[in-house]
């Protein structure tokens, strides 16, 4: 070939191969792997709210806040689990108030499903759902059948991976490693050529520049 190297070796670099979890966040979210909880036979939906960062105790010292315990300086992830499908949804939020707690869940649980939940006040006043509520400041984790324990296991594997694996994840790259972690799970009862079918059409039409990779913020 009689292109220079130099320039070749320029151009490669400019278009880094993208990761596992890269290709499934250009997927389209109607992917299979990637859908809404809540499908036809809907719910019910757990829905919970976990943090994702380091530890302050764990952090140098030019980098901690210095601003009380808990989730102090970490980002907040909401997600939902359906039952009926086992499905799960995740996304990146800029906080846990009443109103994003809400959208999510209208968002991502169908209209009339039943929606368990913990105590966080957010969560009061859904409507449109049949809301109940385990009160896990008061010991209190499964009633019946309501319980929030199917999303919680999808933190811990998130974590698992978040801390064993990657050891650390920028809040800029978050919603496509959590896009990979639901598809995922989501996509576990596939075989693999379906997997690897579902993997292709979401590569389908995208591209991720070195430029986009390092600036553009992903959409949760």
């Amino acid at each position: 070939h009689d292109q220079p190297q130099g320039r070749l070796e320029h151009e490669t670099a400019s278009r880094p191969r993208h990761s596992p979890s890269h290709r499934l966040a250009l997927g389209p979210s109607h992917a299979r792997g990637l859908g809404r909880a809540g499908g036809s036979d809907p719910g019910p939906v757990e829905v919970d709210e976990t943090y994702l960062g380091d530890k302050e105790r764990n952090k140098h010292a030019a980098k901690k806040l210095r601003a009380g315990r808990g989730p102090v300086g970490k980002t907040a992830v909401v997600g939902a689990r359906d039952r009926s499908d086992k499905r799960v949804s995740a996304a990146v939020v800029e906080s846990t108030d009443k109103r994003t707690l809400h959208e999510f869940v209208t968002t991502h649980a169908a209209p009339g499903s039943a929606v368990y939940t913990d105590e966080h006040a957010s969560y009061e006043g859904l409507e449109g759902y049949q809301h109940e509520t385990v009160q896990h400041k008061a010991g209190e984790y499964v009633r019946g059948a309501v319980h929030t324990n199917g999303i919680e296991s999808f933190w811990a594997l998130l974590k698992r991976g978040y801390h064993g694996t990657y050891h650390k994840v920028s809040e800029q790259h978050l919603p496509r490693y959590l896009r990979e972690f639901t598809a995922r799970l989501n996509q576990r009862d596939l075989d693999t050529r379906d997997q690897m079918e579902a993997l292709a059409d979401g590569l389908v039409g995208k591209r991720l520049s070195y430029t986009e990779l390092r600036k553009a913020k992903p959409a949760a």
